[in-house]
């Protein structure tokens, strides 16, 4: 797996402040907004970023867990976690809406 390092390395101690621009960090409440938070890293973070977020969320395992309750990525969000977190495309919450959606023929 491509993270499974993310114990030995020294990188990634906070999540970027940039990642969430718009809230107040000193009142931010990490584990109510965690899906907010892991959504984010996945779309718009840098790996130091992805370490910090396996870190404190206590474990890829936990991230996995976070990853499958996002209601909303882009195809390529989706694929990244699919390989990269070795997840089932089946067990996001936003592959089963995409897969529900009504498609609408263009004529």
């Amino acid at each position: 797996m491509f993270f499974s390092d993310w114990k030995e390395k020294s990188v990634g101690k906070e999540i970027s402040k940039s990642l969430l621009w718009e809230y107040d960090l000193s009142k931010f409440d990490w584990d109510a907004m965690r899906v907010l938070v892991v959504q984010r890293v996945i779309e718009r973070g840098w790996l130091d970023d992805f370490y910090a977020m396996i870190r404190l969320y206590g474990g890829i395992e936990n991230v996995r867990e976070i990853i499958k309750e996002i209601p909303a990525l882009s195809p390529k969000d989706m694929n990244f976690v699919v390989h990269f977190f070795e997840i089932e495309k089946e067990e996001l919450k936003c592959y089963t809406r995409k897969q529900l959606r009504e498609k609408h023929l263009l004529s």
